[in-house]
This record gives C-alpha cells, structure tokens and sequence, in this order.
C-alpha cells in the first residue's frame, strides 16, 4: 500500500479500498450483514476526508471495515486520533474544509473574487448562530436580507467576516452591502458581469481565543428589485443554530412553499411548509453543515404582474 496515502484515515480507506477494487455498495452489504448500517454518501465522505467516524454506531463500523479491506485490527481506528471536543455538533466538521469557490455554480469566478480578501480567519470562527430576515415587496421582488452571526474565535487575532453573493440574474444591479453592528466594510470586490460581491466584513476588535461576538449587515437590492423564488444559505463549515425567516407582503402572498436542506450527497430532502397567520415563512436548523438550507416557492397564476 502507498504508505503516502495512508498518513490520514481519509488516506488509508481510500488507499485500502482501490487496492481491494471493491465497491462502496460492496462494502455497505458487507457492513449490513454484520448488523451495521452505513449509507453509500457515508462511506464515500470517510474516504473524501469530507466527514469521519465520530458516532458510537459509526465507530462501530471501523473493525469490520479493516477485516472487509484486509487490514490489521486497529489500523484505521488508529489513524482517527482523539474525538473532537466541545459537543457533538462538532462532529460534522470535515477534516480538510471545502474550498469556498466550489460552495457556488462559476466556482472559477468565485475563486478569483476570494483571492482578493483575506478568509484565513473564516476556519477558526465557529458558527454559534445564524439569522436571515429576508423581506418580498408587493411586486413580488426581493427587497434585501439582513442578516446576524454570532461567532467565537478558535485562535487570536480573527478580526473578519467574509461574505460572498451571487446573483443569478446578471442584468440587475447587485445589492448593496451595509454593516449594521460591529463591523465596517473592508475589502470589497463587486463584479457585476458575474453576478458577484465578495467584502470583508472588519470587526470592531479583534478577538481574543475563546471571544464571541455579534455582527449584523444588511444586502439591500436596487430596483428593479429580482423575481423571489428562493432563498437560503450555503454553509461551507457547521453551525448550532441557523435560523431563516421570509416575510411576504400581503398583497404577494406565494403558493407551494417548501423547505430545503442538502448536505453534498444526490440526495435533497424537501418538504411542504406553510406560511404563518401573518405571511412569513420560518425555518430553523440545528447543528447543520456542511450543505444549503432554504426555501423555495410559486407564485399564483398570472406568474408576472404589470
């Protein structure tokens, strides 16, 4: 076996698996008839490096995958190391992060846009809380999202926020980034051929290991205001509680809402959601990432209004 793939759990299961040339739907059987269960997008984030064995069942599956992969007993387990501290929301965080370009549909434009500001801290923030307000004026057109992170640094020093938007309409205007709480606008780079705006968002202070803080910023569209028909979030790293709400207007009041939430696999789970009394939809996630969560939605018939 290459021993230098093989310096990483991620490593050694993908090194072990192409040696023995099985599949992961063999594997998975294999597992099942030892009375463990493991999904097909499990097995292929432990070999990706996207996610690990953290849960008691998952950790259970390890001895019998070094029998089924002709490994010596405790070799895997070996490479897992220690479990990961402070809960077990934690527990999803991959061991080498997603590129943040590759979260977006022109990851190429993205990644240039990201080269421009400085995300080194965007890793050592854990995602405490995370609050969208997204408002639909009567012509049924996104007026803007505010927006609230509570984050604690994981290291000295972290002083930003980086926040990226894609519009997928490229003859509108892009929006209009304002800091409302404990921050200021720093390095902004708005490409509006791509639809794009990627902006540092500078704390007033930076923070100390352990230290919290609370920022809030406002998108604010320009008319002619965008067509609502979605909306939410990408999560390249978990958070504990996201929280998205949607407030119609009453005089555009849409049909067949539903409920997002993809997590990398092929795989989307939706469901119906209905509005409350008084026109706004809520949807609340916790311990949620990496993958997207959000709202999608119909207008009544006739689809445009003059």
């Amino acid at each position: 076996m290459d021993t230098a793939r093989t310096d990483t759990f991620a490593g050694a299961l993908r090194a072990a698996i192409a040696e023995r040339g099985l599949g992961l739907e063999r594997i998975r059987e294999h597992l099942a008839q030892h009375g463990v269960k493991v999904s097909l997008a499990t097995l292929s984030y432990w070999q990706s490096g996207r996610s690990r064995p953290e849960r008691r069942s998952s950790l259970a599956a390890i001895g019998h995958l070094e029998e089924i992969l002709a490994l010596p007993t405790g070799y895997l387990a070996g490479l897992l190391g220690p479990p990961r501290p402070r809960g077990r929301w934690l527990k999803r965080v991959p061991d080498q992060p997603v590129p943040i370009s590759t979260l977006w549909s022109d990851p190429d434009e993205v990644d240039w846009a990201i080269r421009q500001v400085d995300t080194s801290w965007d890793a050592r923030l854990t995602r405490l809380s995370q609050h969208d307000f997204v408002t639909v004026g009567p012509d049924r057109g996104e007026r803007g999202i505010r927006s609230r992170h509570v984050l604690r640094a994981e290291a000295d020093g972290a002083d930003r926020w980086v926040v990226v938007v894609h519009v997928d309409e490229r003859d509108r205007p892009l929006p209009l980034l304002r800091p409302l709480r404990h921050c200021t606008v720093g390095r902004l780079v708005a490409q509006p051929a791509a639809g794009l705006v990627v902006a540092e968002l500078l704390f007033d202070r930076a923070l100390r290991y352990g230290d919290s803080i609370v920022i809030e910023h406002e998108l604010v569209n320009r008319p002619p205001y965008p067509v609502a028909t979605e909306c939410g979030r990408k999560f390249r790293l978990p958070v504990r509680e996201y929280v998205l709400e949607v407030a119609f207007d009453p005089l555009a009041r849409p049909v067949e809402c539903k409920s997002y939430r993809n997590t990398g696999g092929p795989d989307e789970d939706v469901r119906p959601v209905e509005m409350d009394a008084g026109g706004s939809l809520l949807g609340v996630a916790l311990d949620f990432g990496p993958g997207g969560y959000g709202f999608r939605w119909k207008w009544p018939s006739p689809h445009h209004r003059s």
